[in-house]
């Protein structure tokens, strides 16, 4: 097994370990608080990591780190932003589905941006991967896809930004001067959590003031959003240092398998026939990428 498949793996289950503790919050918190929760207590784990990796002094800056790097965390937060507002048409199942051609349109990005290229097999696994995600994404008919409305728009520009945000982040670890693959990948991670604090702090200062109070008291389940989050940022970073951003996010998908697996076990909930299709088309997928 390659090094970046087996730390895709492991960062697509804590990343489904820390959605399953923010859920804990939203009785609590707005689903911008919530999401806040990440970013905010992220960052003491991130700086104490990315300073262990470099012992203190981190080095090799430049300007295409930084560009990178903020392109990267502010398409991360659009993104969100896009797919909790598609989530409110009433039609969650199509916003869900479209933001999983992330990995796709992170191929053409990355195409682009960074002049990775995939082959043949890789788009066909994508492809093949994604139609297995659309059938985990609720009880969706082909007219519901293809049927242009608000929440397949902003489903689409979810996908768009989270293929942005895994570009720019590939994008600005590779564009350090110095440093091994987990070095440049925990810098990265130390500065894009950052970056996301200062802007969505910013954001909720000005419309959700009384947020930041709640999310400060929720500190008990909170901390270890952000704990869990830091490890599988780190692991997600690390990955896309080694390898296309596209096939990392495609993998990644895997999460859903995941999430399928903890309503079984922890919810009593039955697979049905449609889930065990869409379950068996993402592993299929995932074998033709690696």
């Amino acid at each position: 097994m390659e090094l970046w498949f087996a730390i895709t793996l492991v960062a697509a289950f804590l990343q489904n370990a820390r959605s399953l503790l923010q859920k804990r919050l939203t009785g609590d918190l707005s689903v911008n608080g919530a999401s806040y929760v990440r970013f905010f207590y992220a960052v003491p784990f991130a700086w104490l990591y990315g300073l262990w990796l470099w012992q203190g002094n981190p080095e090799g800056f430049n300007v295409a780190f930084f560009a990178y790097v903020t392109t990267g965390a502010i398409a991360q937060i659009v993104a969100t932003s896009c797919l909790l507002a598609s989530f409110t048409t009433g039609n969650f199942a199509v916003g869900t589905a479209y933001s999983k051609s992330e990995a796709a349109q992170a191929a053409l990005v990355g195409l682009i941006l960074l002049g990775d290229s995939v082959d043949a097999w890789v788009l066909v696994g994508i492809a093949v991967s994604l139609v297995g995600v659309i059938l985990l994404s609720g009880n969706l008919r082909l007219r519901d896809l293809v049927r242009p409305n608000r929440a397949m728009w902003l489903g689409i520009a979810a996908g768009a930004g989270f293929a942005v945000s895994a570009v720019g982040f590939r994008g600005a670890s590779l564009a350090l001067e110095t440093g091994s693959y987990l070095q440049r990948a925990g810098l990265t991670v130390m500065v894009s959590v950052t970056l996301q604090m200062l802007l969505m702090g910013s954001f909720l200062a000005i419309r959700e003031p009384a947020q930041i109070a709640k999310v400060i008291r929720a500190w008990r389940v909170a901390i270890w959003v952000g704990l869990i989050g830091m490890i599988a940022s780190a692991g997600w970073f690390t990955a896309m240092t080694l390898k296309n951003a596209a096939v990392v996010r495609a993998v990644g998908q895997v999460e859903l398998l995941f999430t399928i697996a903890t309503s079984v076990w922890l919810l009593g909930e039955r697979i049905t026939r449609r889930e065990m299709i869409g379950m068996a088309l993402v592993v299929a997928g995932i074998w033709l990428l690696i």
